[in-house]
């Protein structure tokens, strides 16, 4: 039974801090715009060929 409770402290531990990073770092990002544009995790194209419509555009 205390290990069961352990590993559900562990785990919301750890989903705790992952929103904490990531707001870290939309608030970094924020704050320092000539590094780039926020990418957010959840969402987005990812920079592929679906982002332009179907079409790519050679590098």
């Amino acid at each position: 039974m205390l290990r069961a409770f352990v590993a559900s402290l562990v785990i919301f531990a750890v989903l705790v801090g992952w929103v904490w990073v990531q707001r870290s770092y939309a608030a970094f990002a924020q704050r320092n715009p000539q590094l780039g544009p926020f990418r957010s995790p959840d969402g987005g194209c990812g920079g592929g060929c679906a982002c332009k419509a179907g079409h790519c555009e050679p590098r």
